[in-house]
This record gives C-alpha cells, structure tokens and sequence, in this order.
C-alpha cells in the first residue's frame, strides 16, 4: 500500500472507531422516567434551551417579561420563528436541533414544527430514552444530584431507583458558595449547625455529606466556581473544602470536580441563560493537588484563556484529570483546538469532552458534533505517528479511544495515578 493510501485508510480506521466507541458521558443535568417531571426531553424542551434563549434575545424586539410569561410551547413557537425561520438556523445551538430531529427520520425541510411536535407526543419517555442511547451510542452518563434541590430531594429520601445508565454525582454548589443558605437546611434536617463553622459544624457537615454519599452512591463530588474562586481561602468556602469536602472524597475514595469560571447572573433577566464566564487562576487547583496528594481532583475551565495553562497543570500533577470542552465552550472551533492542544501536551491522559446535556435529546447532537471534531483530530496524530515511522495497529487505536471516551475517567475514579513528569 502506498503512503497516501495507507494514510487514508488509517484515517478512516480512527473515524469509524470514534463512531463506534460507545461514550461514558461523564457530566450531564439529565435524569431518567422514573424521576418524572425531572426528565426534560422533546422539541419544547430543546427549543426553550436557555443556550436558544439567550440567541433568541440577540434579535427579538421582545420585553423578557412577556417571553418568561408565555407557556413552554409558546415559548418554542418563539423560538422557532425567530431563529429557525426568520433566519438559517446557523448557530451551534441551532443546528444541534435540527441535528437530532434528522437523527430521528424526521424532515426538517418541510420547516413543520406542528409534525415534530406529532412525533413526540407518539413515543414514550422511556422508548425515548432508549432511542437516544441507541442514537448517540452512549452506554452511560452522570447526573448532577443536589441534595438541596427541593424537586429532587425527595425523590432520593423516598429510595428512588435508577436506571443503571444514569450514574450519580453529588453537587454541592450550594454547601461550598451559599454556606450563609446551605446552614439552616442542614439544621431544619437534623444536623447540628450553628452556622459559625466551628469544629462542631464541620463534624455535622462532614457527615451530612457521607450520609449522601452512602444515599445515592455518587462517582464524584462536583461544584461550579467563580473565576476568583482561591486556595487558601479566607471564609466558608475555604473552611469547607479544606475541612469537610475534601476528608469526605478522601474517605469515600472519590474525586472532586470542580469546574470554574463561571459569572453568574451576569444579565439576570434572562434566568439560567444569563451566566457568563471570567478568567480564572489555575494556581488555586496546583496548590489543592500539592496540599492533599491523596485526593483526586477532576477540572474543567470555562475561559478559553484559561486552557493552556491547565493542560501545564495537569502535566505536573499526577491527580488532576483535564476533562470537557464545558458550556461556551462546547462548540467545534473549541473543540478542535482544545483537543489538539491537549492530544499534543498531555498524550492520551485527560477527557476530551462531557455533554452537559439538561434535555435528553441533546445527547445525540452534542456527541455527533463532537465526535467528528475529535475523530479529525485524532486522526491527525495517529497520521503523525505513521509518518514518523510507527505504525498504530488496530488494537492499539481501539484501547486508546476507549480509554478517551471512558475507560481512563474510571480507572481515576478507582484509584490514585502515580509518577509526576520530571
């Protein structure tokens, strides 16, 4: 076989194998029928993303007002309107919808939300939830599960049982970055707190977390942090994690995820569509890995600024695992050079992508955008490798994505790496 030949079929080697490498989707705000109401999915769904929201707002002479007042449907007939036909639906966002509706055999041509809607109102969340498994090729994915979200708690004091697709991770935004609210729920549950996070108040929280842990059996700890997000940190946040998130993972053998630079309500009138993002430091993440080596630490960073010097990070420290191209940054521009960036800094040692998905349907476009982005970049490397004279056999390319696309994240969950670059 000559050079170009042999390089194209390996190229096709990577893609089909990307394509066909089932996902463990390893942040998502999804949960599964048996949560009932929790489960968003459908075209309104879809259409009423706060991602489309936001857009819609960019060209809409509309008060927020009258917007957040119209029903759900409503809502989508907006949407739909004014960025599916009143202009091309160019926008990530937007083609991620009309990505899934093509998956699903229905023809998008005819511009016919009426026929759509018709669709999902014929299937079940269950035979659903199936299709978009099947679709996206995805064996599993993590949820986010808060404990002081009142719509969810309940459904976990009452035993819930889960689908064994949908893993559990435990949030603790409101433990770690509203302390001055998390306080009294803790007391109006049993936990002596006094609010002043004396000794006492860490045991109580210290167990209020291994009670969940024990509760819902998370993969890891997560929380989203402001770009001043620091360690050490004067205050609550800093007296939490230092003296209650971090023994509790430790003890439980599981990571912490943090995911930092996120802005919120940057413009509160738009709700959840209103965050925005800031410059953080990576030093605070160093200075966490170096303090407590035992622990395991999972980040992801919004800024783009930021992910250059989180890949040097994660070349120095042996229990930080880089992972997701998160929120802004989840299109195929940032994907590409984020994944390139990393395959080139840090091998095959980091995650290249999570969903982050909130409606169910959203799996099938954000794994097809994403897998051809990553495949080609892949592809690029492994050709790097032939011209340099190794040839990658078959095997090898199949074990390696394996390991991107799930198999590395779950051996960091169940055991510390070790050996730090020189």
């Amino acid at each position: 076989m000559d050079k170009p030949s042999e390089e194209a079929a390996l190229r096709d080697l990577v893609r089909r194998t990307v394509e066909t490498t089932p996902v463990l989707d390893i942040h998502t705000h999804l949960y599964p029928p048996r949560f009932g109401p929790l489960m968003a999915w459908g075209i309104d769904e879809m259409l009423t993303y706060h991602y489309l929201v936001a857009e819609l707002f960019r060209v809409a002479a509309l008060p927020y007002d009258r917007f957040w007042a119209m029903s759900r449907r409503e809502q989508a007939d907006c949407v739909w309107k004014h960025l599916f036909l009143d202009r091309s639906p160019i926008s990530e966002a937007c083609r991620g919808v009309l990505t899934v509706l093509h998956a699903l055999g229905l023809d998008v041509r005819r511009r016919d939300l009426s026929a759509v809607r018709s669709y999902f109102a014929s299937v079940s969340a269950e035979d659903y939830t199936n299709t978009v498994f099947r679709l996206a090729n995805v064996r599993a994915v993590i949820m986010t599960n808060d404990p002081f979200d009142d719509a969810e708690r309940p459904a976990w004091l009452a035993g819930a049982e889960t689908d064994a697709r949908f893993l559990s991770a435990l949030r603790i935004d409101v433990l770690l970055n509203q302390w001055e609210r998390a306080a009294p729920r803790l007391r109006e549950w049993g936990y002596d707190v006094r609010g002043d996070l004396n000794a006492s108040d860490c045991r109580a929280v210290g167990r209020f977390l291994e009670d969940w842990i024990g509760r819902i059996a998370p993969r890891y700890m997560a929380v989203s942090l402001p770009p001043e997000f620091a360690f050490p940190e004067e205050g609550a946040r800093g007296r939490l994690m230092e003296q209650c998130v971090l023994p509790a993972a430790q003890r439980a053998g599981i990571p912490l995820a943090m995911m930092i630079g996120v802005r919120r309500r940057v413009n509160p009138a738009l709700r959840l569509a209103g965050d925005g993002v800031g410059r953080a430091s990576t030093e605070p993440i160093e200075r966490l890995c170096t303090s407590f080596p035992e622990n395991r630490f999972l980040v992801t960073m919004l800024s783009r600024e930021n992910q250059h010097e989180l890949c040097v990070a994660a070349r120095k420290l042996p229990n930080l695992l880089v992972f997701g191209c998160w929120w802004f940054l989840n299109n195929p521009s940032f994907i590409e050079e984020m994944t390139r960036a990393r395959l080139e800094m840090l091998g095959l040692s980091f995650i290249p992508q999570h969903s982050d998905a909130r409606v169910m349907d959203q799996l099938i476009y954000k794994w097809a955008h994403s897998r051809a982005v990553i495949a080609e970049v892949i592809a690029d490397k492994y050709v790097d490798l032939l011209r340099a004279g190794w040839v990658p056999a078959e095997s090898e390319i199949r074990r390696d994505i394996a390991d991107l696309f799930g198999g590395l994240f779950e051996r960091f969950c169940g055991r510390l790496q070790t050996g730090v670059e020189a």
